[in-house]
């Protein structure tokens, strides 16, 4: 039975499979290199984006990067 956390992402709260920063951007449908995330006001930077694992309680910022002119 898959285990969920319960996380506030930009405000929300919202319940979400357990695991890494990598699997919520994944889970989201956000392209990765389009997103910078932030874990209880610490920036997690992409490379550590795998070994970072959310747990329950953590307040998550996500912004996403949006071209155009």
């Amino acid at each position: 039975m898959p285990v969920n956390v319960r996380i506030t992402i930009n405000g929300e709260t919202s319940e979400v499979p357990a695991g890494s920063v990598a699997d919520l951007v994944e889970h989201l449908g956000l392209r990765p290199e389009q997103v910078a995330v932030e874990v209880n006001k610490d920036l997690i930077v992409r490379d550590a984006r795998e070994r970072t694992t959310l747990a329950e309680g953590d307040r998550v910022e996500l912004v996403t990067l949006v071209g155009g002119g």
